[in-house]
């Protein structure tokens, strides 16, 4: 397919999400199953400018004056994938399955600029959520927000319970991979520009042998700053898919015990098959809360990966970011409460409440906390700033933080997805 086919593939795909308010990935299978005579090569280009325009989805529309999914996806075209109005012109000559060009939309993009509208437009940003990244984030919150609208790297975590970060970028040399910045075990293979595809490192032999999960750096970051040490006795609290509980695993070089659990079954069930290959033989699963019940105050971490809206993760899931609600941010703050509440139960005096949200929102991050320690006066937050420096260093990018004690990595700072890290130890 020429670039306008891919153009139009992608309009009628904005259109799908638009009308059925489905999730982009289910809208992108559905299009490829329809249209089988679209190559991989397509298929991702089309994916890539589905995804731009949905990044970017409100300064599109204010720039074009318009905010069809047509207009959308010529804004991808002439502002994020460098093309114009003349090269455009010549790409689509005498191909049938091009999109038109209106004039319109060209003469609104040429008469209108950015810093004219809205802050929250600008940013990219539903306006609701400007007032909380206002008081994140203070002065740098259009930053952060322009940020979140980026498109993502591709990053792996090496698992040193089989390979050392140099002998799976010596297996990866062919994928552009290259050492991550902050995390200690990070691998990063850079994000590509316009039609480029990221390669698939999950069909690599050295990924079958288990020496390398993929694992966003921010992600790997709070896995880190957890400290989980040989023969400790750890619990991942809303363990998901495993991502942390692995690599907690690993830096403990499979002595003591990392207890994974999650109340829903169905996220947890990767979790199996991804211990296997990794080579893991220090970690158990749960699924049923009551079997921890024997471990109540004896576990020296427990981690709390809490459910959140997942704003940190725009870059990866734009969509979310125009599905999400003030009604979803309150049942996530519930969630949250509900979880930090349980799971504080396990901690063992001396011990340590490592709570975490791939949010930038403070409602979810530092008020969770700091009310959580207002409640529970036995728990007091550390600071994490400090054992940032102690992990990784003072000469690497360093996380936001507005008192030192908690840290909130976002890709403006760290060149991460958004995280929220606190360390809260139980007086003995």
């Amino acid at each position: 397919m020429r670039l306008g086919g891919r153009l139009s593939g992608a309009i009628e795909v904005l259109a799908d999400i638009e009308t059925r308010k489905r999730p982009v990935a289910d809208a992108l299978k559905d299009w490829g199953l329809a249209h089988r005579f679209a190559g991989s090569g397509d298929r991702a280009a089309i994916g890539n400018i589905v995804y731009d325009a949905l990044r970017m989805k409100l300064s599109h529309a204010f720039l074009m004056d318009d905010d069809s999914p047509a207009s959308l996806g010529l804004g991808v075209m002439l502002r994020q994938w460098g093309q114009t109005a003349e090269s455009l012109a010549r790409e689509f000559e005498g191909d049938k399955f091009a999109p038109d060009i209106s004039d319109t939309r060209l003469k609104a993009l040429a008469g209108r600029r950015l810093e004219d509208a809205p802050l929250h437009v600008q940013g990219d940003i539903p306006e609701w959520v400007q007032p909380s990244f206002e008081e994140n984030f203070s002065d740098d919150w259009l930053a952060e927000a322009k940020a979140l609208t980026g498109r993502p790297t591709l990053d792996l975590r090496a698992n040193t319970l089989k390979a050392s970060p140099e002998k799976v970028l010596k297996a990866l040399e062919r994928s552009g991979a290259e050492p991550a910045k902050i995390a200690r075990n990070g691998i990063r293979i850079p994000a590509g520009e316009g039609p480029s595809r990221l390669p698939n490192v999950t069909a690599e032999l050295s990924f079958q042998k288990g020496w390398f999960e993929v694992q966003d750096e921010g992600s790997q970051i709070v896995a880190d700053l957890v400290f989980a040490q040989e023969g400790e006795q750890v619990l991942d609290f809303c363990a998901g898919g495993g991502g942390k509980t692995l690599a907690m695993s690993a830096a403990m070089n499979n002595k003591g015990q990392v207890h994974a659990y999650d109340a829903d079954r169905k996220r947890l069930a990767p979790i199996i098959e991804r211990l296997k290959r990794a080579g893991t033989r220090n970690v158990q699963v749960h699924d049923d809360l009551s079997s921890l019940s024997p471990f109540a105050g004896r576990f020296d971490r427990v981690l709390v990966d809490a459910p959140c809206t997942g704003t940190g993760t725009w870059r990866r899931r734009p969509d979310t970011k125009w599905r999400l609600t003030d009604r979803n941010l309150e049942e996530r703050l519930s969630q949250q409460e509900e979880a930090l509440a349980s799971a504080a139960t396990f901690v063992r005096p001396g011990g340590y409440l490592l709570y975490v949200t791939c949010s930038v929102l403070p409602e979810e991050n530092e008020n969770q906390v700091y009310s959580f320690c207002e409640d529970n006066p036995e728990f007091e937050i550390l600071s994490a700033a400090e054992a940032w420096e102690d992990l990784f260093g003072t000469d690497k990018p360093k996380p936001w933080s507005a008192d030192m004690k908690t840290v909130t990595l976002t890709p403006a700072s760290t060149g991460t997805d958004g995280f929220f890290f606190c360390a809260m130890e139980r007086k003995a």
